[in-house]
């Protein structure tokens, strides 16, 4: 691990902590020639998930690009980088035996997960993701969702 203050090679671990959700490990680690501390994160690397696109296309699943199609779903609202963390963790995990995955499954999910965290993330999501074109389009879903509940 090279030191990001001087790019020196050798750096030791001062600590290192299980993560809350116990899918990683944050460690504190020090440069040996300049001492500067600095944090790094370990995860379980996720095998190439290959997602097929609705109009057949493949590519490769980026967490971080599910992670800002979340994001902006749920922007402020009271929702945490802990919590959006969480419900990608689940969905990866139902995931894991897979090789790909359809873009439909995972809209599902998360919409699915959405739901049940935050009733107005969960809107917004779907208004874009099942692209709403007027407004009966959310009263549809609204009353759809009253119902379930």
């Amino acid at each position: 691990m090279y030191c990001p203050q001087c790019n020196h090679r050798i750096t030791y671990v001062v600590d290192s902590r299980e993560l809350k959700d116990g899918q990683g490990i944050r460690r504190r680690r020090e440069c040996e020639k300049c001492r500067y501390r600095f944090t790094t994160f370990e995860r379980l690397e996720t095998k190439n998930l290959i997602v097929i696109k609705k109009d057949g296309a493949r590519e490769s699943y980026s967490r971080d690009k599910l992670k800002i199609g979340i994001w902006k779903s749920c922007e402020k609202r009271k929702i945490t980088q802990e919590d959006i963390n969480k419900l990608i963790d689940r969905l990866e995990e139902k995931w894991q035996n897979k090789s790909e995955v359809a873009a439909k499954e995972i809209g599902e999910g998360i919409m699915e997960e959405l739901k049940k965290l935050d009733e107005v993330a969960y809107i917004r999501f779907a208004s874009v993701y099942r692209e709403f074109k007027d407004v009966e389009s959310f009263e549809k879903e609204l009353k759809e969702m009253r119902q379930e509940t």
